[in-house]
């Protein structure tokens, strides 16, 4: 197997306007700082000077290195385009820190070394390898946005560690991580350094699964022998980035093909309308097949930024659009919810559906401390969200293009440009408002453009020997200078579930190009499960600027009220519009029901 197509890297990207760079200056103005100071007010940055004492507050948890890593990757992405000091001496500071305090041969872990010197690598639930994985990703992006070696060194030293713990010298106690990540961690930083000890290192956690019987982390079979999707959802998305990861570095036809197998299990059985995945609550898990309960729903923000860095990885060794139509609606929908509109609040789990009434009664079982949420926070006790969503924010250019010596693919619209070997598009796009694309290409070359396949109807002016072929991509040649005018016809769609979703049956939802929408109480009449929708009917546009994209109004229906439980079916329906707004823009104005899939009249 050949790997098609490579990333653009972010060095090699710019985002000049549009959806996308507003994201990213709120991003780089509000929600980078707002999560740093949330974690120096619980005590995780001073957690690495590693003087914590019993009875005094904010006690280290073992996911504490994890989450100030992805803090400093985000960090890192951001002054790699626009350089900050600030952010750069906060950086600084803690790579100081983490070189003082870890130990002779290389290892650091701020709960380990505080609390159980003893016991490392003894206990594989316990996020050790999760979190040096982030460490090394925020290295490796940290020397790539200024040039700093130190804490790339450090984390090579910490590589070396892991692997005498675990492959040469064998005195770890466990044989691959309780919750992945450190996988694709080790690919980059072979990327960075050029060691293939590191790749291999890699290659070995994720060859030695299946001796576990471990489902919940995805240990139950070889990875080679997986095909659904199982357990703890975002352990397996990281797990499945490495393993695409390491398909495409050894060109591994079995392991692409597992990794393939996997993806469908998810793409077509196991995901939410939203994108989002993890039906239930307990153990963050998948279910099984066509199993997507709502007002229980899970879907945490940290499984789709997984999901799409899976979805990446897999379209740029084969490029298909069934992987970026799954990346989009994953990106626009189950992950932006996870951020507020204001840039300070953050979804951990995202709702399917809101009913207060049912949430709120003491005597119902559903209820639980934590679930759902809904209102968003700033900060939670597991706070692996927030960062994650800063640095995918951060870093979002790399989703957009991937090339090889004679071909630039277009997987996601966004205004930018994008640089590769001898090649480069600019794009202008006020998309997910609009489908309209102008394109303006640097260089001889094929360009191949996404056909979402939601869209019916398409034009395409500019280029020569334009052919739509079965991945899904649109193959045009253009020459230097040439301009590209590609519109996707975006109408308002209804949407119906596979029957064997039975919580679907008899409701339609709304989209409208990749977003999808809801309604919520604070627009519409309750119960919202009293709203019914008739397809033949219009749909208008409303202009909202604060959402980024249109709200909808739909001419619908509610039933004549009455006071009776149950009473004989009629025909009687009261005309009633219907307001929708885009599903990631829910819970920013106050506590409400909300409700996506609604009663077909």
């Amino acid at each position: 197997m050949k790997q098609v197509s490579k990333i653009i890297p972010l060095k090699n990207t710019e985002i000049t306007g549009g959806f996308w760079a507003d994201k990213q200056k709120l991003n780089r103005e509000v929600t980078i700082h707002s999560v740093y100071n949330r974690f120096a007010e619980t005590g995780r940055f001073e957690a690495f000077k590693l003087n914590w004492k019993q009875g005094e507050p904010n006690k280290p948890h073992i996911f504490w290195d994890s989450d100030i890593a992805k803090w400093m990757e985000s960090a890192a992405y951001i002054i790699a385009k626009a350089p900050d000091a600030e952010l750069e001496r906060i950086i600084d500071e803690t790579v100081d820190l983490i070189d003082k305090n870890r130990w002779d041969d290389g290892y650091f872990n701020i709960c380990y070394t505080l609390f159980e010197p003893d016991d490392r690598f003894t206990a594989r639930y316990n996020h050790e390898l999760y979190c040096a994985g982030h460490l090394i990703e925020a290295a490796v992006a940290y020397y790539n946005a200024t040039g700093k070696d130190k804490f790339l060194k450090i984390m090579c030293d910490y590589a070396d560690m892991i692997e005498k713990a675990f492959v040469t010298e064998k005195w770890a106690e466990f044989d691959s991580p309780g919750h992945e990540e450190i996988e694709l961690a080790l690919v980059k930083l072979y990327h960075t350094t050029g060691e293939k000890r590191y790749l291999e290192l890699s290659k070995y956690f994720v060859d030695v699964r299946g001796q576990e019987q471990d489902t919940y982390t995805q240990a139950h079979k070889p990875v080679r022998e997986q095909d659904e999707a199982v357990g703890h959802s975002v352990r397996a998305v990281y797990l499945y980035s490495g393993m695409a990861d390491l398909a495409a570095e050894y060109g591994d036809e079995t392991l692409f093909t597992a990794a393939d197998k996997l993806f469908d299990s998810m793409a077509k059985k196991k995901m939410y309308i939203t994108g989002g995945l993890g039906q239930t609550c307990v153990g963050e898990a998948f279910l099984g097949d066509y199993d997507l309960p709502e007002t229980s729903s899970y879907c945490e923000t940290c499984a789709d930024i997984g999901y799409i860095l899976f979805a990446q990885r897999m379209s740029a060794i084969s490029p298909n659009r069934k992987y970026d139509d799954a990346a989009e609606l994953a990106l626009y929908n189950g992950f932006l919810c996870g951020l507020s509109l204001d840039g300070k609040g953050f979804f951990y789990d995202n709702s399917i559906e809101v009913d207060l009434i049912g949430i709120n009664n003491p005597k119902d079982g559903r209820h639980k401390p934590f679930y759902p949420i809904t209102q968003r926070l700033e900060v939670f006790d597991c706070s692996c969200c927030p960062p994650n969503v800063t640095r995918l924010i951060a870093n979002i250019g790399e989703l957009a293009c991937s090339e090889n010596d004679n071909t630039l693919w277009l997987h996601h619209f966004m205004s930018g440009e994008f640089r590769g070997n001898g090649k480069a598009i600019s794009v202008e796009t006020a998309y997910p408002e609009n489908g309209k694309m102008k394109i303006t290409c640097s260089g001889n070359f094929t360009l191949a453009l996404r056909l979402p396949v939601w869209c019916k109807n398409y034009t395409l002016t500019g280029g020569k020997n334009a052919v739509l072929k079965d991945n899904g991509f649109i193959y045009v040649d253009v020459a230097d200078g040439e301009v590209i005018e590609y519109t996707l016809d975006m109408p308002v769609r209804f949407v119906q579930a596979n029957p064997k979703v039975r919580q679907c049956c008899g409701r339609v939802a709304v989209q409208r190009g990749p977003v999808v929408y809801c309604a919520e109480g604070i627009d519409n009449p309750l119960p919202l499960k009293g709203l019914y929708v008739d397809p033949k009917n219009g749909a208008k546009l409303v202009e909202s600027p604060e959402y980024g994209v249109s709200a909808i109004e739909l001419d619908g229906y509610i039933k004549p009220e009455s006071d009776e439980l149950y009473y004989d079916y009629d025909e009687n329906f009261v005309e009633q519009k219907i307001k929708l707004i885009p599903y990631y823009a829910y819970a920013n104005r106050g506590e409400t029901d909300m409700l996506i899939w609604l009663t077909r009249k």
